[in-house]
């Protein structure tokens, strides 16, 4: 006997998620960082910064053209991408750092997707109104005020992608120049379209996917449980204060989650060093440890504000969830409603494992330093600052000059018409300052003495080398007959080159001879 059935499905279209506007601490502090984010993101390629003739005054340039980074008096060549590397080691760590400490806090306030979705919130809350107009806005039939609303949100939505498709091509060549190219239509093909493509990404990832790109894009919600352990302070819900939930005074659900919020609120007061107040619940004793009431309450009223806010649609109140960014409106909307109705701040808020064992069992948390200040967090900033370090004394280190030598081996020397042993070289000599510089090549080691040194095209061995170019030619070392040098099969010895005021180098190489 066979019976059909409809295999669940595998994909669920996405429901529509309109945050609530809310007003607090940690919405202050993220429209701070948007603020500052977009201002770094949009001005930078604006700034100038005067590096002399014939170099370019963009502050940050990344010139592909001539296989450079330029960031303000810093400039990166393509055999220095040990540089870049370090700051990306940096990075990573850094993320893994903060992630430890308090979560998710890349994701919920610095993270490019949440700054412009806010961006886009912003502008859609604008045009359209606050969650229940836009709930009602998007319910509604078409008419001509819901396209004409809709055209005016898609338009600056439209406008803020380009921007930033537009603002991104401006770092890799001079954004003065290149404005002017495309409002002329004349710039690159490359640059209209990477700006295109931007702008859709932008556009599509900001306005529609949103919260996909956080759950189904990013591997970061996924790496994360590996970062965060006990200690790691995080957005919750203190269930064992708030339950039994419900509307109205008195709850009559669980009165035991009630006596062990009521436990916990006490035992953990200003005296025993709370984050909040004691609360006095309806039908329970003030006292710690007294019978039951049969109506007991919790502090949440089941407003759903904490759920209304939240722009992953998540309630928080479910516990830890791979969707959560950590953004902390949710405790800005709990708060706000604390107040309304006379409890104290803290339903919701930072609170890592060990505090949550902890104040369950009516005792108090421990500081919040204690919980940052950890052995795995010290040891992340560790690495992160001792490799910060070493990229900085690397740069002030590294010397204007480059130089490298590589023997011809075929063949390995020449013997002259006089009996001389001549060995050539391959130079390539960068002067990585920004004007024309002479440098003179010398050689040290035992027995070069004798050693008669002289560069093609050049008079001796000395040679002009112009700003940030890179000077090939062919260098000659001539060992007279019958020296020690000529008569051995080989010899180390090394190659100086003097720039004078202390700028010198040198590179490590040999001389082949006879070998008799």
């Amino acid at each position: 006997m066979s019976t059909s059935q409809t295999p669940p499905g595998l994909y669920a279209a996405r429901e529509p998620i309109f945050p609530k506007r809310v007003h607090g601490r940690f919405r202050s502090l993220k429209w701070a960082v948007m603020a500052v984010t977009l201002a770094i993101y949009y001005i930078t390629p604006w700034i100038r910064w005067d590096r002399g003739p014939d170099m370019p005054d963009q502050a940050v340039l990344v010139d592909l053209a001539n296989r450079r980074f330029f960031f303000f008096f810093i400039e990166i060549w393509p055999h220095e991408f040990y540089f870049v590397a370090g700051l990306l080691v940096m990075a990573g760590l850094g993320l893994f750092l903060f992630t430890s400490a308090l979560g998710r806090v890349w994701c919920g306030y610095a993270c490019p997707q949440t700054v412009w979705t806010d961006l886009f919130i912003l502008v859609e809350r604008w045009i359209e109104g606050d969650r229940n107009a836009r709930i009602r806005l998007h319910r509604a039939r078409w008419d001509a005020k819901k396209l004409w609303l809709r055209v005016a949100k898609y338009l600056v939505w439209l406008l803020i992608a380009l921007l930033t498709g537009g603002a991104w091509v401006f770092y890799f060549t001079d954004a003065p120049a290149l404005l002017g190219d495309l409002l002329r239509f004349q710039a690159h093909p490359v640059a209209y379209a990477t700006i295109g493509v931007l702008t859709a990404t932008t556009f599509l990832f900001g306005g529609f996917a949103r919260e996909q790109i956080c759950i189904y894009a990013c591997p970061w919600p996924r790496i994360q449980a590996a970062m965060m352990d006990e200690d790691t302070l995080t957005v919750a819900y203190r269930e064992w204060r708030g339950e039994p939930r419900g509307k109205g005074n008195v709850r009559r659900r669980s009165p035991e989650a009630a006596m062990d919020a009521e436990t916990a609120s006490h035992a953990a007061g200003p005296s025993a060093g709370a984050r909040y107040q004691p609360t006095r619940y309806p039908g329970l004793p003030s006292g710690v440890g007294g019978p039951v009431a049969k109506d007991a309450a919790g502090d949440c009223i089941d407003c759903m504000a904490c759920v209304n806010v939240c722009p992953m649609g998540i309630d928080i109140r479910d516990g830890q969830q791979l969707e959560c960014i950590t953004c902390a409106l949710c405790i800005d909307a709990c708060d706000e409603i604390m107040d309304k109705i006379g409890k104290p701040r803290g339903l919701i808020g930072y609170l890592a494992l060990k505090d949550e064992t902890a104040e369950r069992a009516g005792t108090a948390p421990r500081p919040i330093m204690r919980h940052i200040l950890r052995p795995r967090t010290l040891m992340y900033f560790t690495l992160w600052s001792g490799i910060g370090v070493a990229l900085v004394v690397a740069l002030f280190l590294r010397s204007p000059v480059d130089v490298n030598v590589s023997p011809i081996r075929n063949p390995i020397y020449v013997t002259l018409s006089d009996g001389a042993i001549r060995n050539i070289y391959e130079v390539r000599l960068r002067n990585k300052q920004h004007d024309a510089h002479p440098y003179v090549f010398g050689v040290a080691g035992a027995d070069t003495q004798d050693l008669i040194l002289s560069i093609e095209g050049a008079e001796g061995a000395r040679v002009t080398v112009a700003p940030d170019e890179t000077l090939t030619s062919r260098l000659y070392l001539t060992a007279p007959a019958g020296s020690a040098l000529s008569l051995r099969e080989s010899a180390p010895l090394t190659l100086t080159v003097d720039g004078g005021a202390r700028i010198r180098t040198s590179v490590k190489t040999v001389f082949h001879g006879k070998g008799e």
